[in-house]
């Protein structure tokens, strides 16, 4: 198939579409409006239903209300959209329906500003909402992986019947770059039992919960559901990472800077190994079973002044090794201040 150029925005939607998602809900925020103005027109033409509310907290409901039914629906938003959303994630969880939502990262806190950003990573991988619950979060590094990964959210989500987010960022989402785009999928809206249809006289009704906790098997329920995310959808790439001295982790955009780092130290003779996050949550500490034993230390490499992945890093590794970050919320690392702080950990 040949590839097309297309923002990072408009690939996530275009494969929605063709991944058989039929509904959208969302709000115009800079930098995901790209989103919402592609499926404005195009949704209607493949028979869909696109709705611009009034407010984020309106839309992630909506967006409840099409999941309950049924249908492959998904949203997105940025920075204080998706703030507005948790309230509405969380009930999803709580209702075991399965949706997509994309966030594409700007710079927070509060209203932030609108560049590229990673400053949202431990809202998406900690619940970021009210009470007990996790989503799975995939994180993408290019346009083609934007697209590819709407198909994987939904297929994710159905199988565990369950809310997934898509971490992107401005960087991604406004980029340009050639993409091939999935087949077209026929969806059936009413292929699943547990979905909430029209009742017929006679037929026995069909109510949803927005609460889980009414059955006492549930909690069970909710334990091995997210066991086995932990088991089967840990997602990572790892570089040069058996012999590397210090090892870079990141995601996004951040990791296409540290591969060129790893390219220009190695050259250089210092070993330098990346253990790229495709899945944020589940956090793929598997990935650290590859890695040379007498590695002397991992780096961080995010758009975050805190470093928010550092905490999974010490976790992962069993608070064994020295773990440090590289970064800021309004820049894109550079690979020359990668290998130098790096070099420092030495």
């Amino acid at each position: 198939m040949a590839k097309v150029l297309m923002t990072g925005n408009e690939a996530v939607g275009e494969a929605a579409i063709r991944a058989g998602c039929r509904f959208y809900s969302g709000y115009p925020i800079t930098p995901q409006t790209e989103i919402l103005q592609y499926l404005s027109w195009r949704m209607p033409e493949v028979g869909g239903k696109f709705v611009q509310a009034e407010a984020e907290l309106s839309a992630v409901n909506m967006l409840y209300g099409a999941a309950s039914a049924g249908a492959r629906t998904f949203g997105s938003t940025s920075g204080p959209g998706f703030s507005l959303m948790q309230e509405g994630i969380s009930y999803i969880a709580a209702a075991d329906l399965p949706l997509v939502i994309v966030n594409v990262m700007r710079e927070g806190s509060g209203l932030g500003n609108i560049g590229a950003s990673q400053g949202d990573y431990l809202q998406m991988t900690k619940g970021g909402g009210h009470g007990d619950y996790h989503t799975i979060v995939l994180a993408p590094a290019n346009v083609q992986e934007s697209a590819d990964m709407m198909v994987l959210g939904f297929d994710l989500a159905e199988k565990y019947l369950h809310p997934v987010l898509i971490a992107t960022d401005a960087a991604i989402g406004q980029m340009v770059e050639g993409v091939e785009l999935p087949d077209f999928i026929t969806h059936d809206i009413d292929k699943f039992d547990w979905a909430v249809r029209g009742c017929k006289k006679g037929d026995k009704p069909r109510t949803i919960q927005n609460i889980y906790f009414m059955d006492d098997n549930y909690e069970q329920h909710l334990r091995e559901k997210y066991a086995r995310m932990v088991e089967n959808e840990q997602r990572w790439e790892s570089i040069e990472v058996e012999d590397a001295d210090i090892v870079l982790v990141s995601y996004g955009i951040s990791s296409r800077l540290c591969k060129e780092a790893i390219k220009i130290a190695r050259k250089e003779g210092f070993k330098l190994g990346l253990i790229r996050l495709i899945t944020l949550w589940p956090f793929p500490e598997k990935a650290f079973a590859e890695v040379n034993p007498d590695v002397k230390g991992y780096l961080s490499v995010e758009m975050s002044t805190i470093g928010q992945v550092k905490d999974d890093i010490r976790l992962a590794t069993g608070c064994t090794k020295l773990v440090d970050n590289y970064g800021s919320m309004m820049e894109l690392p550079e690979p020359e201040g990668i290998i130098e702080k790096a070099k420092s950990m030495l």
